[in-house]
């Protein structure tokens, strides 16, 4: 197996600093946060605009990555399923996928809604939705 490095390129900002207490989606109650991106990464936000959802990775870095199985929703009444077919953090290579929409760019700093993520999770990458042919 080949290892190779990833640098994150921003924080997440948020008021969520306990992971039991956080929601496990973001349509479940999460607040807003603010993405606090390295000056490196600042020519990439220039297109970035307020209304637009995009597909926010992050590095659970939290995460078990030692977990294979899970009670999904951490639920013990519901059989052992296998990691991959959950949305579960622990997993071993814990890589969060959060769709948001940006409400404001404020030079590196970019204001999501209903985010899930932890204080300081380090961000990995931002990807646009794609929803027609043509988009970028």
């Amino acid at each position: 197996m080949t290892d190779f490095v990833v640098h994150p390129i921003g924080w997440v900002e948020s008021p969520l600093r306990d992971r039991a207490a956080a929601p496990r989606q973001g349509d479940e109650g999460a607040p807003d946060a603010w993405l606090r991106f390295t000056d490196a990464a600042a020519p990439g936000l220039r297109d970035l605009t307020p209304g637009t959802e995009v597909l926010l990775l992050t590095w659970l870095d939290r995460a078990d990555r030692t977990t294979l199985t899970v009670h999904p929703r951490g639920d013990l009444t519901r059989p052992a399923t296998g990691v991959f077919s959950t949305r579960s953090p622990d997993r071993p290579n814990p890589i969060g996928l959060h769709r948001v929409t940006i409400l404001a760019v404020d030079g590196t700093r970019v204001h999501v809604d209903a985010l899930e993520a932890l204080d300081g999770t380090p961000i990995l990458d931002v990807k646009p939705i794609l929803d027609a042919v043509g988009d970028r």
